[in-house]
């Protein structure tokens, strides 16, 4: 089976006027279906170019991108969004909950853009993908009525509802603290064991080591990719009361 994503020599350059800034200067990365990757890097590295790029929201100025067997650089933005909506769910830092609509709602709502119909009970779609994030009692609360944590849960929901193959995660812990970012560490990685690939942007150490591989970029270029031999597994020293991070923290 080939790579769920795969890159070849991308790069990408803005155009500040008569300038160009490179952002990603020659990235090869290949991440296959199942994965729970990492990539990390310091602001101005590149790590949020090579996301949307990744995730068909921006395109590479020259390189190639084949997302699940489908090479992207090149297509329409119609085209780019179809592919968006089949293969992948999005989870950000900002949970981009509607306000006055209930959690519930708030999942359904990727599958109004579904033209391809590909979930036959919206609502039985969205009860399933809360219950599978642990908010079954929580459907018909609003953001308002929902801690941090439980409103990043349904943020996750609203990423699977979908059913995707990959979900592309962009610093999702950063309005967390370190207890509840643990706990959303651990839904991520049972939807991993599930078998779904995750894609996972951050700056923190600890965060990172929740992924099987790390990704590292500086200054657009990848500087290190490799397994995690010290992986770990929240909930997994009982020390740490099943939530706290690496470190002991909470």
């Amino acid at each position: 089976m080939p790579p769920i994503v795969s890159t070849h020599a991308l790069h990408k350059v803005y155009q500040m006027g008569a300038v160009g800034v490179p952002a990603l200067r020659g990235v090869d990365l290949h991440i296959e279906e199942g994965e729970f990757v990492a990539i990390m890097g310091a602001s101005g590295s590149g790590k949020s170019t090579l996301m949307n790029i990744l995730g068909c929201l921006d395109v590479p100025s020259t390189g190639t991108y084949v997302l699940a067997g489908r090479q992207v650089d090149g297509l329409s933005r119609d085209q780019r969004a179809d592919i968006r909506n089949q293969v992948i769910g999005f989870v950000f830092q900002g949970f981009n909950l509607l306000p006055r609509a209930s959690a519930l709602e708030n999942v359904e709502l990727p599958l109004v853009y579904d033209r391809a119909r590909r979930v036959g009970d919206p609502r039985r779609a969205a009860e399933a993908a809360l219950t599978r994030v642990g908010l079954a009692d929580r459907m018909t609360h609003a953001p308002n009525r929902l801690s941090g944590g439980e409103q990043q849960r349904v943020a996750i929901a609203r990423a699977l509802v979908g059913n995707p193959r990959l979900v592309l995660a962009d610093e999702p812990t950063g309005n967390l603290d370190t207890r509840t970012s643990m706990e959303i560490m651990q839904v991520f990685q049972d939807l991993n064991d599930q078998g779904i690939t995750v894609l996972l942007v951050t700056h923190e150490q600890d965060i990172s080591r929740c992924a099987k591989r790390i990704v590292e970029l500086r200054d657009g270029k990848v500087i290190r990719d490799a397994a995690i031999g010290d992986r770990y597994v929240v909930g997994s020293d009982p020390r740490a009361g099943g939530t706290a991070g690496p470190g002991g923290a909470s």
